[in-house]
């Protein structure tokens, strides 16, 4: 590694992307509001593993990063069938990717959510075989939500395998009518993060974790504001539970269940403000590479006013004790 690394707190990063050969039409959706000539680069960082990607890393002292394949990969793929050969393609090359890498990047596997058996699969194959990490999956499949009972099964194995679900950002299947003619509202400002803080929500309020206690579920982008509406949520709860009854206060599995990363968020006072909330074991660093910008995040969190065992804590510490690496 480069001897600036020395000088740097070493970091895991978790919310980093590349892509699959053959996969770049399912990323359309989220591409086509980019203009060609800013999506040229983060497009050719992608399809790197041995060039830029490592060095970015050394220069911000991070040693492992859990790879993903961009969204909305195959959660945007209409045949469940193909899906399943299109996720397995999928995690199959990153493996390889891995392989040649081994100590510096790990794995989040691709899954085809459209049924809870194929999902189930594929991650157990993922993880058994190839040595995956958990999964990354971006948000709904087609419309359906995985807080249904249908995806109980699914939710037993990642319980079972004792490993992470990351749940990705992804365009609403339909779009919120308070957003019609506001396009710079519906992806990554504004919008991504309603949708996916409100699947989260589906899966606390639906019951998925009374039924699952030991289940993890990360969310990026210091976890879609839910973090800082805790308090609000058991306050209305308390007083609008339309017939829904949970095992805690909402606010008790945000920080436990629902764990967060940093990523795309390089801003000290929500960090202090997710930390107060939910506790410096329940926040990771992450980058969101390479729609963000590594050196930033790293400034960043070495910037941020914690002290040494909870910003080692974030940086490293968190996701080693959650991977077991």
């Amino acid at each position: 590694m480069s001897s600036s690394n020395e000088r740097r707190i070493r970091k895991i990063a978790l919310e980093e992307h590349f892509t699959t050969p053959g996969f770049q039409s399912y990323s359309k959706s989220f591409t086509q509001h980019i203009p060609p000539q800013v999506l040229q680069d983060p497009a050719a960082r992608l399809t790197d593993f041995d060039g830029q990607r490592i060095e970015e890393m050394d220069k911000a002292g991070i040693d492992y990063t859990i790879l993903s394949q961009t969204g909305p990969s195959v959660q945007g793929e209409a045949d469940p069938q193909r899906a399943i050969a299109r996720a397995q393609e999928s995690n199959d090359f990153l493996a390889q990717q891995i392989a040649r890498h081994p100590t510096r990047f790990g794995g989040f596997a691709t899954l085809p959510m459209h049924t809870a058996q194929a999902a189930s699969r594929e991650l157990t194959r993922a993880v058994k075989e190839l040595g995956f990490k958990g999964a990354l999956v971006n948000g709904h499949t087609l419309g359906t939500y995985y807080d249904d009972r249908a995806y109980d099964p699914f939710w037993a194995t990642m319980q079972e395998l004792d490993v992470p679900l990351y749940l990705h950002p992804v365009d609403a299947f339909v779009s919120p009518r308070v957003l019609d003619g506001h396009p710079e509202l519906t992806g990554a400002t504004w919008g991504w993060g309603v949708e996916t803080g409100s699947h989260a929500l589906r899966l606390l309020f639906g019951g998925v974790f009374d039924r699952f206690p030991r289940l993890k579920v990360i969310l990026g982008h210091m976890g879609e504001g839910l973090p800082y509406l805790r308090w609000r949520f058991d306050s209305r709860f308390a007083v609008y539970p339309h017939g829904v009854t949970l095992q805690k206060a909402p606010s008790a599995y945000i920080g436990t269940n629902i764990v967060i990363t940093t990523s795309g968020v390089c801003s000290a006072p929500a960090l202090m403000g997710a930390i107060g909330e939910m506790g410096p074991q329940a926040v990771m660093f992450s980058v969101d590479y390479p729609y963000e910008s590594t050196a930033i995040a790293a400034d960043f969190i070495e910037a941020a006013p914690l002290d040494d065992t909870v910003r080692h804590l974030v940086c490293h510490g968190n996701a080693e004790r959650l991977f077991r690496l």
